[in-house]
């Protein structure tokens, strides 16, 4: 272990904190809300919460102070903590974890500390890890496609598209591929290495014909 010692944050310091706020969002966007989301400022003139989500869980609001189980982990100095128990004042019990938030020269200036209701029902959990509106596996939907090379990017970027414009009754068959290609340009696909012959190829027409189809967006 070592020493924990807060400085004052600069204003850089400040805008790597305000850029994490969306992840604070994302991340309980994702777990539902019977997991709370922290982020705390290391500044000495005002360690607290700088950001939070699901306060509702522990029952606090930006400016509380940093909890004295967080500031352990800090002091291990471990960059993304074990896994803990934690229990709040109203006896909720919590599994927490926290990662400390670093700077470019490594200096640590929050921390982001997320704190799972392990007492919540295991119905009302599941429903906010499921939203009732979210496409589940199998249902009809978007597929995304978790790539492993940059050609499966493209490909199944592709094949997405192709899909969309061939379900579109509006498009007639005459500017389906046309249209294929200026959605995929839209979507930056074509920045890609390789990603032209390929297309081409997906879509069963020549190298020429999208970059045909290219020129006709630049003049635009």
């Amino acid at each position: 272990m070592h020493t924990v010692e807060l400085k004052q944050l600069t204003p850089s310091d400040y805008e790597i904190l305000d850029a994490l706020a969306t992840v604070v969002e994302g991340i309980a966007a994702s777990f539902g809300e019977h997991t709370e989301v922290a982020l705390h400022s290391l500044d000495k003139n005002s360690a607290g919460i700088y950001r939070i989500a699901n306060g509702h869980v522990t029952g606090r609001s930006p400016g509380a102070p940093i909890t004295n189980l967080a500031l352990m982990k800090l002091k291990e100095g471990k960059d993304v903590s074990d896994s803990y128990f934690a229990r709040t004042e109203t006896n909720r019990e919590l599994k927490s974890t926290t990662t400390i938030v670093r700077n470019g020269a490594g200096d640590p200036i929050g921390l982001l500390c997320i704190n799972v209701d392990l007492g919540a029902p295991i119905q009302s959990f599941l429903k906010a890890m499921v939203p009732m509106d979210c496409t589940l596996p199998g249902a009809s939907g978007t597929p995304e496609t978790f790539a492993r090379n940059q050609e499966e990017s493209v490909s199944s970027t592709v094949e997405l598209v192709k899909t969309q414009v061939l379900s579109d009754d509006q498009i007639t068959p005459s500017k389906r591929n046309r249209e294929v290609v200026t959605r995929l340009h839209g979507l930056g696909i074509f920045n890609y290495k390789g990603s032209i012959p390929l297309t081409a190829s997906l879509l069963d027409i020549s190298k020429d014909t999208v970059y045909l189809y290219l020129r006709g967006l630049e003049k635009k």
